[in-house]
């Protein structure tokens, strides 16, 4: 598999991942396998913050990184995405154009 290159798209990054994805196996699971997969990501993103922020959590436990854990949401986003040919980019645009024009106080 290629490196990632430095400047990344949205379409480049989905593109990626899919490619990723069939090269080590993991095309075939469900949009459901991926979003229970993901439900696990952020329950260890939550995690994470809980120790940067000083809250108690398991001592046996290995610590963990935020920024792994955000990186491992990222991608099975990119990958449930993928599942349904959704274009990350053109959606995030159409999304912040209709925020735009709510009131938010």
């Amino acid at each position: 598999m290629s490196p990632l290159p430095d400047q990344l798209s949205f379409r480049r990054l989905q593109d990626y991942v899919a490619a990723m994805e069939r090269e080590r196996g993991f095309d075939g699971e469900t949009a459901l396998q991926k979003c229970l997969l993901l439900g696990e990501e952020v329950g260890e993103l939550f995690k994470a913050v809980r120790e940067r922020t000083g809250i108690a959590v398991d001592a046996n436990a290995p610590p963990t990184s935020i920024a792994n854990e955000l990186a491992d949401v990222l991608n099975f986003l990119i990958a449930i995405a993928n599942r349904f040919q959704i274009d990350l980019e053109e959606a995030y645009r159409a999304k912040e154009a209709a925020n735009s024009l709510r009131r938010w106080k």
